[in-house]
């Protein structure tokens, strides 16, 4: 009886080794980012969503279906750590816009921004707050389960903000009442910061956003302040651990971007006027400093057309220039870095322009990729499965011409994007 049994299982392990799809990739020049180095000629074995294995004349399996990439330089699939995904069409910008909207409608009219990412080649992102609190949640589960396509998110589901800060939806009349969505995140005590995280948590997300400055595209708001009390991200951090979630920050101001690391967050947002003491504190603490230094050209130029608030742009007057000096210091002295765009500021499909100005601000075209690949994913806490092309990791592989080593904008130029195992651009 037990040999019968121990034969219908060997049988039916062989069917099911039998039907797994088999994709085979021939990559001319592969970046490894892990490893920081290219080779050449080498074979991506992939079984359903994951790779199996990767090597310079591996054998091809008989039911492989081959894709040739041998005149193509192979990388990972992209990761962007600072992406707003679900908030819909952007409307230049302005967060009042959502209220003329329902929460179905602002969904649905972020499939779109999620099918662009991908087919620029991210394959995964972090989202990191929405104004309809739980949206994130929904486009993410829909994109799992194969509904609409996009890339692997990884959502925080609302704002963590005091009343009337930075991630609060601010600049309607006082005697407005907000519909439970829009405030869903306030929290102004210790105790207020873990009873939201707590909620965060069991509706299912996946990491959490507090905001301990002032932002640019807030209305009534200073970049330049300081919002939660060191002792309110303490107990965010704290209650967020126990539910196995990383914290990262919103922080323009100096205090507020110490106050953040003090605390024990995974990322510092935008972290637009460091000083030496925060760059030391990065460093010391490990913590990832995600700069988005590209959508500073997108104000601007929101600002030529008269498509900004006027006081998006006097917070936003001079910072620019501030963010990128200090990004270019941060480099230099070793903090990690992490590939964050603030996707939604500027249109979706230009999140890959980021490239070129890290460059350009310091890092080597190497570090470039490495920001949006192992060190997004180490970042994540998720690097098991995403950031590199290594046996047991998502089939998650894209494609350029050219050498993004010796030009690292024909990253904006993606040719072939595949995610777990799927292609969606060839």
């Amino acid at each position: 009886m037990k040999r019968t049994l121990a034969f219908v299982l060997g049988l039916w392990f062989s069917c099911v080794a039998s039907n797994a799809q088999v994709t085979v990739v021939k990559a001319g020049r592969l970046i490894d980012p892990h490893a920081g180095t290219v080779l050449n000629d080498q074979v991506i074995l992939i079984r359903d969503n994951k790779v199996e294995a990767v090597g310079k004349g591996l054998a091809i399996p008989a039911e492989g279906k081959v894709i040739d990439l041998s005149r193509m330089t192979v990388l990972p699939g992209l990761i962007d750590c600072h992406t707003h995904v679900a908030d819909g069409a952007s409307d230049n910008g302005e967060p009042l816009s959502q209220l003329k909207k329902t929460a179905s409608q602002v969904v649905l009219e972020s499939i779109p921004n999620a099918r662009t990412m991908l087919e620029s080649g991210f394959t995964t992102v972090r989202d990191v707050g929405v104004y309809r609190a739980l949206n994130d949640i929904a486009l993410r589960d829909a994109i799992a389960k194969g509904y609409v396509e996009g890339p692997r998110m990884f959502v925080a589901g609302a704002y963590v903000t005091i009343t009337g800060g930075a991630g609060a939806m601010t600049g309607f009349a006082p005697d407005i009442q907000l519909p439970w969505d829009f405030h869903y995140g306030e929290a102004n005590s210790p105790w207020e910061v873990r009873q939201v995280i707590r909620k965060l948590a069991h509706d299912g997300v996946d990491h959490i956003k507090v905001l301990s400055s002032g932002a640019v595209l807030t209305h009534g708001s200073n970049p330049k302040s300081q919002e939660f009390t060191p002792e309110e991200l303490q107990a965010a951090v704290d209650e967020a651990s126990h539910f196995g979630l990383r914290v990262e920050s919103h922080a323009h101001s100096a205090e507020g971007i110490k106050n953040a690391i003090r605390a024990g967050v995974a990322s510092v947002e935008h972290a637009t006027m460091i000083d030496d003491e925060g760059i030391a504190l990065a460093k010391a603490k490990g913590t990832y400093l995600d700069m988005d230094i590209y959508d500073e050209e997108c104000i601007q130029e929101a600002g030529r057309k008269g498509n900004i608030p006027k006081d998006f742009l006097q917070h936003d007057a001079e910072l620019g220039q501030i963010q990128r000096d200090n990004f270019r210091k941060a480099v230099k002295a070793g903090v990690k870095m992490s590939f964050g765009t603030d996707a939604g500021v500027c249109p979706y499909d230009r999140s890959v322009r980021q490239f070129a100005l890290m460059v350009k601000y310091g890092m080597t075209p190497m570090q470039a990729i490495q920001a949006a690949t192992t060190s997004a994913a180490d970042l994540l806490g998720h690097s098991d499965v995403v950031g590199s092309i290594k046996p047991g990791r998502y089939a998650d592989v894209i494609a350029v011409s050219g050498d993004p080593l010796q030009d690292v904008s024909v990253l904006e130029h993606v040719q072939f994007v595949m995610k777990d195992g799927k292609v969606y651009k060839q």
